[in-house]
């Protein structure tokens, strides 16, 4: 006994309802592969897999994905809106103030402890999103504490 194949960009189209076309399976497939892209970048990643594409068709099939839940759009307090592939949990994500590279945090305890606030002022609440902010590895001052440093004049020994 074989196990299941997993779905095809096409089938995940179809069974969200959606026509399936060249641009919508390549724009799929660009958010999946890529890493919390935003729009520009996702309409450079389908041009080089499908050629033109106007950005209008972008926005207008990434609304339609995210309104499929094909999609997760995120959009951080004072970055442009960006997309990725990882729906159906409730992650949250990590932001660089310097360069606004971002990433995904799973949530701290449990499958979904951030679905329980203490006080839902009788909202039926069903997504969570919290946003951690700090610097990347990348734009953090490098610390140089394998480095030695020798006072002028003076000698290492």
């Amino acid at each position: 006994m074989s196990a299941p194949q997993p779905r095809t960009t096409a089938e995940d189209l179809r069974g969200a309802g959606l026509r399936v076309t060249a641009a919508r399976v390549a724009l799929l497939e660009t958010v999946r592969t890529g890493d919390h892209l935003g729009v520009e970048a996702l309409a450079s990643g389908v041009r080089d897999r499908v050629g033109h594409i106007s950005l209008q068709a972008v926005y207008e099939a990434l609304h339609a994905l995210a309104a499929a839940g094909l999609v997760r759009r995120i959009e951080p307090a004072g970055h442009p809106a960006r997309f990725e592939g990882r729906v159906g949990d409730n992650h949250h994500h990590v932001v660089c103030r310097t360069c606004g590279a971002v990433a995904d945090v799973d949530c701290a305890v449990g499958p979904a402890p951030c679905l329980a606030p203490s006080d839902g002022h009788g909202f039926a609440i069903d997504e969570a999103e919290v946003t951690f902010w700090g610097t990347c590895p990348s734009c953090s001052p490098a610390q140089s504490s394998s480095s030695v440093q020798i006072p002028k004049g003076g000698h290492h020994g």
